[in-house]
């Protein structure tokens, strides 16, 4: 792309904003180096120019870490306000039966698109199949996962960075995706991972007690255990518990406090005046975890290795601020992995809600729960009769039971013959909505199972900060 500023006035404003933020950092990493001093001047030029094109453009002067406003709205190609999606990491809506559309997700976000390249090149780096999870696009959208395998491809070493916000005492199966993962990056690449336990941003957020936030947080970390993570390569960590005793994770909150403002954390998450301070300072909480020094009982002390983190797309707000500080406060930049959102029964644009036990499958759902929610509640894209569905077929697109087995049914030949038949009217919404409750009933007897194995030892055993099986 030219580096002109009248070509900067075609690009969108994130996209602007993006430009100016590797702009400063280059002129950072030339000042720092000591280059020639021709070389920088050009290169201020360059972003004095690019900060001119961002005013133009958005009508208000670049801030570092502070995104345009419109950045969580992505427009659907229509004009209608109600038509729009909307993402941010407390929201997700959308009008469209299909869901969020991902494509303009990443545009917006100024994220990369996890193309067949780059699931190559994984599969190359492990020496083995991808995940279903990659294979299908559930994971779909990255930042600096290139850098990664860079890095695993030369034998140093990386860890893994996920977390759940612990609101309510039963976990549904849309929670278990970035779980599933990550155990599966975990394997394939043998790093240490850490999960943050957010039980103070759940008290801060909902009416909850401390009490009960940190109750909620060990409940969960159960069911994260029964997902089979090994207790020699993980380390759970509820924020109320672990803030007070780490050294490290307090200075680098304190660190990222310094270097972002309130109006830049207002122009990300929203925040409003009325809002309470401790809301207004979580977002530090939650980045500290990106970097090896916040564990120096697992990295030694180093500072130097670099994150990744599976997280849903909604999350990435934290980690853009997250990314923008590092380089300030002398940490290498989190690599993200994005998953896409899980569908509520009721459908694609509605989001699933632990208050409505209707909303998702629940890991405490009976066989019985299982097969009267999917049949009673989960949207269809069948045909009003069978003999239209027989002559037009279904839609898969919007069909909530096909979208589920998409994440759950491990067989790719058999997901598309599945497809093929409920598209051609071949296979019948009830035949389809069968085979999802024969693949989700045994998956969730055997979590329960696993669950039920899991002592309150073994939690402890798990949220002790300790050394791992890594040397660093």
């Amino acid at each position: 792309m030219a580096d002109s500023p009248n070509c900067d006035l075609t690009l969108s404003p994130l996209q602007l904003f993006e430009r100016v933020t590797e702009q400063g950092e280059k002129v950072r990493a030339l000042k720092a180096g000591k280059a020639p001093k021709d070389e920088i001047d050009a290169a201020v030029r360059m972003l004095l120019s690019l900060k001119q094109s961002y005013k133009t453009t958005t009508g208000q002067d670049y801030q570092a870490g502070l995104p345009p406003r419109d950045l969580v709205l992505i427009n659907n190609g229509t004009t209608k306000e109600e038509d729009e999606d909307f993402v941010d990491p407390w929201t997700v809506q959308t009008s469209n039966a299909k869901g969020v559309d991902y494509d303009k997700l990443i545009v917006r976000f100024g994220s990369s698109k996890i193309d067949t390249d780059l699931i190559n090149r994984i599969e190359r780096a492990i020496g083995q199949k991808p995940h279903r999870f990659l294979r299908r696009g559930i994971f779909f959208s990255h930042r600096d996962m290139d850098q990664i395998l860079d890095a695993y491809e030369n034998k140093k070493s990386f860890y893994l960075y996920t977390g759940r916000g612990p609101s309510s005492q039963a976990m549904h199966v849309g929670h278990l995706i970035p779980f599933i993962f990550t155990k599966w990056l975990q394997e394939v690449f043998d790093v240490p991972l850490v999960i943050q336990l957010t039980d103070d941003e759940k008290y801060l957020w909902k009416d909850l007690t401390t009490e009960k936030a940190y109750e909620y947080a060990r409940e969960n970390a159960k069911d994260i255990i029964a997902c089979g993570f090994d207790v020699n390569k993980t380390f759970i960590f509820s924020d109320l518990d672990y803030l007070g005793s780490s050294t490290g994770f307090y200075r680098n909150i304190v660190k990222v406090q310094k270097h972002v403002t309130f109006n830049q954390v207002k122009g990300i998450f929203g925040f409003t005046d009325s809002d309470c301070i401790g809301k207004i300072s979580f977002p530090a909480i939650q980045a500290a975890p990106s970097f090896s020094s916040s564990f120096p009982q697992i990295f030694n002390g180093k500072e130097n290795i670099q994150c990744l983190i599976p997280c849903a797309i909604d999350q990435d707000p934290y980690f853009r601020m997250t990314r923008d500080v590092a380089p300030r406060i002398g940490q290498p930049k989190p690599a993200l992995m994005h998953s896409v959102f899980f569908p509520a029964l009721q459908g694609a644009q509605t989001k699933m809600s632990a208050s409505d036990p209707n909303s998702s499958i629940f890991l405490t759902d009976t066989p019985k729960q299982i097969k009267t929610k999917i049949n009673k509640h989960a949207f269809s894209g069948g045909r009003d009769t069978i003999e239209e569905h027989r002559k037009y077929g279904g839609n898969c697109d919007v069909d909530v039971s096909f979208m589920y087995l998409t994440f759950f049914l491990e067989d790719d030949d058999r997901l598309e013959q599945l497809k093929q038949a409920y598209t051609s009217g071949e296979l019948l919404t009830g035949e389809l909505k069968k085979v999802l409750i024969e693949t989700l009933q045994p998956l969730i007897a055997a979590h329960q199972e696993r669950r039920k194995q899991v002592t309150d030892e073994m939690v402890k055993q798990f949220m002790t900060p300790r050394k791992l099986a890594f040397e660093f």
